[in-house]
């Protein structure tokens, strides 16, 4: 189930989230040079990863809640992850503001890697990527934009689904898949995700009262506040 644009128009340009964006691919693109220097890979991780040991034992490396926000293990890594950034990032900064918006994502992507150390103090194995950032704006999405549209593709067909069914079910995934995680091995840092969705939705509640709380949902009644993005949806014939 991958969503694939959502039909929720941002009021003005989102300079932030195309930064954000523009960051990351740059710094993984610095990176190829050294993709097959295992020595000098390990020497980038221990310096910006998230070390859960080293922060949460040694009391060391705290510049790494921020940093491994912009490192990606792969090709895909990055690519799945700026297109959900693309996807929700936009409507979060046009109703935050720019500079707002930027502290709030570095922010709920601290608060999303602390969350993974402290259910794993014990490991040494490098956490990557802006996943718990990106998990943040969608947990602001969910309380601001609950039932705008969001395009998915599931199986060989594009759907489209209220947004507070799909950050559910991908909230729903995480929670489960950090119940069944393994200490001590790679993979997917389930509780930065499901920590950065929390954090993000706490963070916004500020705004989300600020608008007016639940007399914002009533009045918009958890659609976006102005008409929503149509597009055509593609057509198949057979034969």
């Amino acid at each position: 189930m991958l969503p694939i644009r959502d039909h929720n128009p941002s009021g003005r340009v989102p300079y932030v989230t195309y930064a954000l964006m523009a960051a990351n691919i740059g710094i993984f693109l610095s990176m190829l040079p050294i993709a097959g220097d295992e020595r000098a890979l390990a020497q980038l991780y221990y310096d910006y990863a998230l070390l859960p040991r080293r922060l949460m034992i040694e009391g060391e490396g705290y510049n790494a809640l921020v940093s491994s926000l912009f490192l990606h293990a792969g090709l895909a890594h990055l690519a799945g992850n700026m297109l959900f950034l693309w996807i929700f990032g936009d409507n979060i900064e046009d109703e935050m503001g720019h500079g707002p918006f930027l502290g709030f994502y570095l922010l709920a992507g601290a608060l999303s890697g602390y969350a993974h150390a402290v259910a794993d103090p014990f490991s040494f194995i490098p956490m990557v990527g802006a996943s718990g950032a990106i998990a943040g704006v969608m947990g602001a999405y969910l309380l601001l934009f609950p039932k705008a549209r969001v395009d998915i593709f599931f199986v060989i067909r594009i759907f489209p689904i209220p947004a507070w069914i799909m950050l559910m079910v991908w909230f729903g995934m995480q929670f489960v898949g950090g119940l069944g995680a393994t200490p001590q091995t790679g993979g997917v840092a389930y509780w930065a995700h499901a920590g950065g969705f929390i954090a993000g939705l706490l963070l916004a509640v500020p705004l989300w009262v600020n608008r007016g709380g639940r007399t914002f949902w009533e009045r918009t009644d958890g659609h976006p506040p102005h008409p929503a993005a149509r597009y055509a949806m593609p057509k198949v014939k057979r034969k």
